[in-house]
């Protein structure tokens, strides 16, 4: 399946015309939860049509702050209310001693760190009484780093026992930026734990920098990591089209979507034919 994230933006032109064919649609939580009148019935509206997968913008699950039941619990009605398929978050944090950063800040590579992350990881599963999917950010300066990034995500993994949401972008950016081997990199990732994949453009602002922006349409280099990750994933994984500004018209989406969609049935068509990874 190949989806879109659901936004305001565009949302009348894509419920009246049939330009755009995802699979499903995402949406965060956060960015719907009270809202009603006219925006909840366009969002009914698609989900008498589309799947719903989710994913958090404000649990900030690298902070030191405590969690915000509160909030979880809007979030847990709102997955229960919309039939929600798949809830994930990021492995980062954006809130700290109440203050609220409007940002993904990136957590410490250590050991401490992977325990208190973990501990929160499972209490949020208990609460929600479902697997969250954690997605591996995009960062601009390792903090404080006693491991290696992969060290590091693959002790959450196995430690909280939770899902995986592979940004193939995200990584493609990371190695970028870090001067590392980005196909190395997932090759080193428990890939059984990969629920959730997400695509997306970036902004390269320098020879040496590259923003994750998702406002620009996905580079080819970025294809060519994802054929490489769909060769080595659980081909039914999901795949979500990232665009989050500096929307384009539908067409131009809907040719992203074509795309992403016959990388993944010709990896299909691979291990139909018995051709091995």
């Amino acid at each position: 399946m190949i989806g879109i994230g659901f936004r305001k933006d565009f949302a009348k032109d894509f419920l009246s015309s049939s330009i755009l064919k995802p699979d499903f649609i995402e949406v965060a939580p956060e960015n719907w939860i009270g809202i009603g009148g006219f925006w909840k019935k366009k969002l009914y509206e698609a989900l008498e049509k589309y799947p719903l997968y989710t994913h958090g913008l404000s649990l900030s699950i690298g902070s030191p702050d405590e969690l915000d039941f509160e909030l979880l619990k809007a979030i847990k009605n709102f997955l229960t209310e919309t039939g929600a398929e798949m809830y994930s978050e990021h492995l980062s944090y954006s809130k700290c001693d109440n203050a609220h950063l409007y940002d993904l800040l990136p957590v410490p590579f250590t050991a401490d760190a992977v325990m208190h992350i973990s501990k929160r990881i499972q209490t949020i599963q208990d609460f929600l009484e479902r697997k969250l999917a954690i997605e591996i950010v995009s960062y601009y300066s390792p903090v404080a780093a006693e491991m290696s990034e992969v060290e590091f995500i693959n002790a959450i993994l196995k430690e909280a026992d939770c899902d995986l949401l592979l940004d193939v972008n995200n990584i493609y950016v990371n190695g970028f930026n870090h001067s590392y081997d980005p196909y190395a990199f997932i090759s080193q990732l428990p890939l059984e734990r990969a629920a959730y994949i997400h695509m997306a453009g970036h902004d390269q602002v320098s020879e040496t920098l590259i923003i994750d922006t998702h406002g620009e349409a996905i580079i080819d280099p970025v294809y060519d990591l994802f054929e490489y990750t769909m060769n080595r994933v659980n081909r039914d994984v999901p795949v979500l089209l990232e665009r989050d500004f500096n929307i384009p018209q539908l067409p131009e989406l809907q040719t992203e979507l074509e795309r992403l969609k016959a990388i993944k049935t010709e990896t299909l068509k691979k291990e139909f034919y018995g051709i091995h990874r």
